[in-house]
């Protein structure tokens, strides 16, 4: 059967986890405690006995650690002090990454070292698109419009940053592969706002060179690209040179995926997170169902976006006892 494990395994569906975050005053406090976040990050695995853990940090760690002001509000969500000129990037450095970051890569080598020596450990980043429009817009967006303003009416400040960041992240998950991560995996979640060209040139093409720059100091270590609410723009990311895996959303078709997609390059998801939250038999025949269309070639069963706080965990339970017991048809 395939190896399961979910985005955002580790959160507030979990009682064990709300106990751990009461007793931290910030989120980002949270992520920069080692022993706590190595707590949540194990929770999971003892509880559902999944086959990787991922590391509990968040994607704008990254900011926080170029310079740029980074909170988060109960109930909001993210909170950056919005960059508007590109005055501005003189204020973020790359220096600082390694001392801000430490707590994270200090969680990883506890983890890594407290985890059963075949249950993976995954490191993660924000993609540079995706860091970016937090960073422009201040948080979270409905419509991106000072991101893509920016991105299309000033195109080479925008490189600017994108190449910032790019080099960012490089470090970043080379970090964390060096504290014992076994794969990475970057999340593109705002890939699906941009139009096919500049999807290329401000989704891909940053992810092919932070996989590549990756790869030539750590050849053997898995980088997942999940490029969420691309459609079938997802073609373009099938780059084994880069990518050992591709993350597929909800709105991506398991019958396309195998066609398509799958020939060429190892596919990750893609359950619809709601369905973990109604769970009873529509969820058995969803799960099912993907097993059946994608189990059969490379494959690593897990959702189309991360688990929401709703979820009860006794679905969790069923869909991991679902994918354990799942057989291929014998036709």
């Amino acid at each position: 059967t395939p190896p399961i494990w979910l985005m955002r395994q580790a959160g507030r569906y979990l009682p064990e986890y709300r106990a751990v975050r009461a007793t931290t005053r910030s989120f980002l406090d949270f992520c920069y405690t080692p022993d706590k976040a190595v707590e949540v990050t194990l929770q999971p695995i003892r509880r559902f006995g999944l086959d990787a853990a991922i590391i509990f940090s968040d994607i704008l760690v990254v900011p926080d650690a170029l310079g740029q002001k980074v909170w988060f509000e109960e109930g909001e969500g993210p909170k950056l002090e919005a960059l508007t000129d590109p005055s501005q990037f003189g204020q973020l450095s790359r220096a600082r990454l390694p001392d801000r970051l430490a707590p994270v890569y200090d969680a990883i080598r506890l983890a890594r070292s407290a985890l059963p020596a075949d249950t993976a450990l995954l490191g993660f980043a924000g993609a540079p698109f995706t860091l970016a429009c937090y960073m422009i817009e201040g948080g979270g967006s409905r419509d991106f419009a000072k991101v893509k303003g920016w991105a299309y009416a000033h195109p080479e400040s925008f490189a600017l940053l994108i190449d910032l960041l790019v080099e960012a992240v490089v470090d970043h998950l080379t970090y964390q592969i060096e504290a014992g991560a076994d794969a990475v995996q970057l999340f593109d979640s705002w890939a699906g706002v941009l139009p096919e060209e500049q999807l290329f040139s401000w989704s891909l093409d940053p992810l092919v060179r932070i996989a590549h720059a990756v790869r030539s100091r750590h050849p053997r270590t898995p980088i997942i690209a999940f490029p969420r609410a691309v459609g079938p723009a997802a073609l373009m990311y099938r780059r084994p040179d880069a990518f050992a895996a591709l993350s597929l959303d909800t709105g991506i078709g398991a019958h396309w995926a195998a066609k398509e997609l799958q020939p060429h390059i190892c596919v990750q998801g893609n359950l619809d997170p709601l369905m973990l939250v109604a769970g009873g038999v529509a969820m058995e025949r969803e799960a099912t169902r993907i097993l059946d269309k994608l189990a059969h070639g490379s494959f690593v069963f897990n959702l189309g976006h991360g688990v929401v706080p709703q979820t009860p965990p006794d679905n969790v339970a069923h869909l991991v006892d679902i994918v354990r017991n799942w057989k291929p048809s014998v036709s």
